[in-house]
């Protein structure tokens, strides 16, 4: 074993997951990166490499648990260890309810909730037994307050949180953390990733932030664990908003919406 802590890093080829990969190696973490792009993936190992990181890349689609658990032990044959594990793979969608079929739905699923349920559910064993570790989920502030024509996609991300707010209610008072993350619009391969998988592209205005923004953010909690995190502040105020107002966060959710381009 060696004294080098090890995250996983889940949908770590582009955006959050690759900002993540190279923050967290240069706080001195080893970092196994998995996502279905293999020559993309291996691409961002090696540069973290050369700059002198420790990285090793597992091709991975996490919504095969089997693929999943694989990841899991290339991390512990890798370092002998698993400290950390990121559960970022996602997809998104854009459309109407009545414009959603359900294939559509259950891939948003298989990818976003059960790619975080078979990513979460081999570290948390794992954590249990080392007595401490700190599991990430990377939801979206849609997670906290739905938004029009993404009602599949937010369906998604609220199950995420359901499911990371329980785990870490049952793993209060031990050695292993849960930090729940709400991003906003951020500027990733999100759309480009949606024109691939249904052949969607939108537009639309709002605030928006960049990869290594959340990133950073994620590697304050790393340091001093948080149970949720808001990459941009105000965001916190949304789910507040939500309930106390919700015709009114109704209101302001519709300004934000993203329309078929």
């Amino acid at each position: 074993m060696t004294d080098r802590r090890t995250a996983v890093i889940t949908g770590a080829s582009s955006g959050i997951g690759e900002a993540c990969a190279r923050a967290f190696a240069s706080e001195g973490l080893h970092v196994v990166l998995g996502a279905r792009r293999e020559a993309q993936l291996a691409q961002v190992a090696d540069q973290i490499v050369a700059a002198g990181g420790a990285a090793t890349a597992v091709p991975c689609d996490v919504t095969d648990a089997a693929q999943v658990e694989r990841l899991v032990t290339a991390a512990l044959d890798a370092t002998g260890r698993l400290d950390v594990m990121v559960c970022n793979a996602g997809l998104g969608y854009n459309g109407r309810l009545d414009e959603t079929d359900a294939d559509s739905m259950r891939r948003l699923m298989e990818v976003n909730f059960f790619g975080t349920f078979h990513a979460a559910r081999a570290a948390v064993a794992h954590f249990r037994q080392a007595g401490r570790g700190h599991l990430f989920i990377v939801s979206s502030i849609v997670g906290r307050k739905g938004v029009p024509r993404m009602a599949a996609y937010a369906a998604t991300k609220f199950a995420q949180v359901g499911l990371g707010e329980s785990v870490r209610a049952e793993l209060a008072g031990t050695r292993v953390h849960v930090t729940l993350v709400y991003p906003i619009s951020t500027e990733t391969e999100f759309r480009r990733a949606m024109v691939r998988e249904w052949g969607l592209d939108v537009s639309g205005a709002g605030p928006r932030q960049s990869p290594e923004h959340v990133a950073a953010t994620m590697v304050r909690a790393l340091r001093h664990p948080r149970a949720d995190v808001y990459p941009m502040r105000l965001s916190r105020l949304v789910p507040a908003a939500s309930a106390l107002l919700p015709g009114l966060a109704d209101w302001v959710a519709t300004r934000f919406s993203r329309t078929p381009k």
